[in-house]
């Protein structure tokens, strides 16, 4: 019997550890391959520290992104991380990045995926990200495109958590309990040597998403006592068996 699949995609080689880096740990763990597409390394926006150095040049910016996002990745347990390397600030999502994401997403046939916030009037690359993955699921599961292909079913989209919540219109209504994996986390966020002052901050992100954990699974009455977790928005009706 295969595996169950998940597919994150992530607009900037570090995006996926900040936002969902406890996710990916805690389903490889449950049996899922989880793959990471990386649109693009962030070379050009989410780089300071590194153009910060005397004769930084573009390609020695992507390899030292690459590397920190496949050692994060294999920190993880990723099953697959894939590099797109279209360019950031802005993202360029033409007709053949198209091609290969709806081929990516019909190959991986995943469960679930998951990728940015709807709205990020701060980063319009991690917006029209997911309005790029959202147009691409929907292709994926065009029976009329490229006949022959498995078409992909209804895998639900969850949003993971942007940096400044309160202005995105970002509202999670999951809470995943990321305990048991926080040391994998905590050892791909440390593998970000280019994003160093973001490590605290998601960490206490991690940390106040622990206490709504433990609110909304039964507070002082029964609640799990999670110390670290990620918050998640579905963007679309869950079906499900039992509550």
């Amino acid at each position: 019997m295969s595996s169950k699949t998940a597919l994150v995609i992530s607009a900037h080689a570090a995006d996926f550890v900040w936002r969902a880096g406890g996710a990916i740990a805690l389903h490889q763990e449950l049996g899922y391959n989880v793959t990471v597409c990386c649109l693009s390394y962030g070379e050009r926006g989410e780089s300071a520290k590194l153009w910060k150095q005397e004769g930084m040049t573009l390609d020695v910016v992507k390899d030292a992104r690459r590397k920190e996002a496949e050692n994060a990745a294999k920190a993880l347990g990723v099953h697959d991380i894939r590099f797109f390397d279209l360019g950031d600030y802005p993202l360029d999502f033409g007709p053949e990045a198209r091609e290969r994401t709806v081929d990516l997403i019909r190959d991986v046939q995943p469960a679930f995926m998951m990728s940015h916030s709807m709205w990020d009037p701060y980063n319009t690359d991690h917006m029209n990200t997911t309005r790029f993955v959202l147009e691409c699921r929907m292709i994926a599961q065009a029976w009329g495109h490229n006949p022959g292909q498995k078409v992909l079913g209804a895998p639900q989209l969850y949003l993971f958590e942007p940096h400044q919540t309160e202005q995105m219109g970002w509202k999670p209504d999951v809470f995943l309990d990321i305990t048991p994996v926080w040391e994998k986390k905590k050892a791909a966020i440390e593998c970000m040597q280019g994003q160093e002052h973001l490590w605290h901050f998601y960490t206490n992100v991690a940390e106040n998403r622990g206490n709504h954990f433990r609110r909304n699974s039964g507070g002082q009455s029964g609640g799990r006592n999670a110390r670290y977790a990620e918050g998640f928005q579905s963007v679309f009706p869950r079906t499900v068996d039992e509550l």
